[in-house]
């Protein structure tokens, strides 16, 4: 490979000039929920071929490319699924990452269904913060929208215990908000964690994937969403917290807390876009409208435990190198030109579950 992409030579940049510096990590492609715009029940169900245990990357490889992935300039690591917390003994992943030099943030991603038994153990094994996903408060739609397969205070049970073990930097909230299904219900989700330490994020429903029937009438754009919620509750916007945070901040204007919105759909932010994604079988991906990855676990499995990381630094450091990856600005630029609609033109695009949210 062309030395032009050694991680000798400083922290990795795409074609577009972004640099790499977060690291979404799956760890288990299996969730017990059915989120219909994720996982329908109608193709996941009990007879769906999930991989193999096996098949999935081992604590060990999964440590070894975040160490190398840190060389070429990650900072944080997300670990999502699926349902990340199925995964046996995660907080001793949790720890082995943690002690990797030059990552400074590891965040999870959870339904919540198990937070409230693990949360003290991912604390304990140096977890940073914890983003659960909730769409409703409403016991029907809540029990809709996971497919029928969670229970609402078990999760607000589990937010509950991780906010008591103190993560360093929090507890959040994502609500994928659709029209006509959950979107009445967001005052009343923000109304109950108002006034707390939780920050809710609102995320326009996407057209992740290629299984979930997405429509853009089905979107609810940030601004019809803060238009609704000023109405109630005044807001004032934040500065983001660092270069390409993916939500935009507000604040109550009574000292109520603070809100984020993420608008992929209406205003698509990837020119700031720094996350990779690791499936759990060793895949890398760009963008999470992807049509396809990189086998890593095989160069993994070949180099073996204690080989030469040199074949896998060039991996890593030649796929960002030559990342174009604008899905979402190409939706609204096409969007803007009044043209049909047709998806990712490329082909099906990975589903959700598989590589994280």
């Amino acid at each position: 490979m062309n030395s032009e992409f050694s991680p000798h030579i400083g922290p990795a940049e795409d074609r577009l000039h972004r640099p790499l510096k977060d690291l979404r990590i799956s760890v288990m492609d299996r969730c017990n929920f059915r989120c219909p715009y994720c996982m329908p029940d109608s193709i996941y169900h009990e007879g769906f071929s999930f991989l193999k245990s096996d098949e999935r990357l081992s604590f060990d490889e999964i440590e070894r490319l975040a160490r190398l992935a840190a060389e070429l300039g990650v900072t944080k690591l997300r670990l999502t699924g699926g349902e990340p917390l199925l995964r046996p003994n995660l907080p001793e992943l949790v720890e082995r990452l943690a002690s990797i030099p030059g990552i400074e943030d590891i965040a999870l991603t959870t339904n919540g269904m198990l937070l409230a038994r693990q949360a003290s153990a991912l604390h304990a094994a140096g977890l940073h913060r914890v983003s659960v996903s909730l769409d409703s408060l409403d016991p029907a739609v809540f029990a809709h929208m996971s497919g029928g397969r969670g229970d609402l205070q078990t999760v607000l049970d589990g937010i509950e215990a991780a906010r008591a073990v103190g993560f360093p930097r929090g507890v959040k909230i994502n609500t994928v908000v659709q029209r006509d299904v959950n979107d009445v219900g967001v005052p009343d989700l923000l109304a109950h964690f108002r006034h707390t330490d939780v920050i809710v994020r609102l995320i326009e429903y996407m057209d992740v994937g290629s299984r979930n029937g997405w429509d853009r009438a089905d979107v609810v754009t940030s601004r019809e969403m803060m238009t609704r919620i000023e109405a109630l509750w005044p807001l004032y916007a934040v500065s983001p917290a660092y270069r390409g945070e993916v939500a935009a901040r507000y604040r109550y204007v009574d000292g109520g807390g603070e809100i984020g919105f993420i608008s992929s759909v209406s205003a698509p932010f990837c020119g700031s876009c720094s996350r990779a994604r690791l499936s759990s079988d060793g895949q890398l991906f760009t963008c999470l409208f992807a049509t396809k990855g990189t086998d890593l676990r095989a160069t993994l499995r070949d180099a073996g435990h204690g080989g030469d990381d040199e074949p896998l630094r060039q991996a890593l450091a030649g796929i960002w190198h030559r990342r174009t990856d604008r899905y979402s600005e190409e939706r609204q630029e096409r969007r803007s030109r009044a043209e049909a609609p047709h998806g990712n033109r490329a082909g099906e695009k990975i589903e959700m579950h598989y590589i994280g949210g």
